[in-house]
């Protein structure tokens, strides 16, 4: 065997178990730092989209507790349950004994991340706020975890769909877009929720990315007022009647030309890989929005 191939080898090898004995430290979405003597055998997740980015990384078999809701992939419905997003059973945790806690840094609050750490628990806490964060996050993930390899490799993977998207559809006209998040008080997406960023990269504008935060509460007179093209929501086919009180008001584009439009409930609702998916599917109700539009403005005399 040629000697540099074999200190090539040696040198593989030895990286390797370095790495692995070394301590495992990353930086959370929150600025902390956050240290492992080891990859974690057993692990807590607080929110859905942690529950879906651990099975990412091949770790289904190590969640042994997750919140209300986790359930995707459908193994991760299996798995018991440590309380809803803003509420968890403490008792349940202790009892599960993790050596890491993977929660969600708005949606957990930071009440509920120090009391966990004051406790002696790891807490890795997730935040990531545009459709570039995830692979970001994921790769943060995978380092503290032992998954780095397969992290990087589905990081990779994502900027790549997300590039080619983007690209798709850099240069085709603006639709005005109003997202309904809530019907009664009437909520939708503000400047700082990623999906704004989504829309954008659909070549869509939302009607409120004016405003401060992630959601905001308007009322009917404002969408009225910012003439939208395109009404989203998410939800499956038995959630039409979301879209009732717009076409009873009408007076607005979108219910003038029909665009009028529900998206899978989950893919654009969880920061996680299938973010992307989400993305396509909003792009294509924005695209037709944009011929839709087009056909009937050629068709007026």
């Amino acid at each position: 065997m040629p000697f540099r191939f074999r200190q090539g080898v040696f040198l593989l090898v030895f990286w390797g178990w370095a790495s692995l004995c070394a301590a495992l430290t990353v930086t959370d979405d929150t600025g902390v730092q956050v240290t492992l003597d080891h990859p974690p055998q057993r692990i807590v997740s607080l929110a859905p989209h942690a529950t879906e980015l651990l099975f990412s990384l091949g770790l289904g078999s190590h969640v042994v507790g997750v919140s209300e809701y986790s359930d995707y992939p459908p193994p991760a419905l299996d798995i018991p349950r440590v309380g809803r997003h803003n509420n968890f059973n403490l008792e349940k945790i202790l009892a599960l004994k993790p050596d890491l806690i993977l929660a969600w840094a708005s949606g957990n609050g930071p009440d509920v991340i120090k009391r966990l750490r004051d406790f002696g628990f790891v807490v890795f806490a997730l935040e990531p706020e545009t459709l570039t964060a995830v692979p970001d996050a994921l790769v943060r993930l995978g380092h503290l975890t032992g998954k780095e390899f397969i992290a990087r490799k589905k990081a990779a993977a994502y900027r790549n769909r997300l590039e080619q998207i983007t690209e798709r559809y850099a240069d085709h006209a603006t639709v005005r877009v109003f997202y309904q998040v809530w019907d009664a008080p009437l909520m939708t997406l503000a400047g700082e929720q990623y999906v704004t960023d989504a829309i954008a990269r659909c070549g869509g504008q939302n009607i409120f990315a004016d405003m401060p935060g992630k959601t905001a509460t308007v009322g009917e007179e404002a969408v009225l007022a910012r003439a939208p093209e395109l009404i989203l929501a998410a939800g499956d086919s038995g959630s039409k009647s979301t879209f009732n009180r717009w076409r009873a008001l009408g007076g607005i584009p979108a219910v003038e030309y029909d665009q009028l439009v529900l998206l899978p409930p989950d893919l654009l609702a969880r920061p996680t890989l299938r973010l992307v998916d989400g993305l396509q599917h909003l792009c294509q109700a924005i695209e037709g929005a944009r011929r839709g539009g087009a056909r009937v403005n050629s068709e007026t005399p």
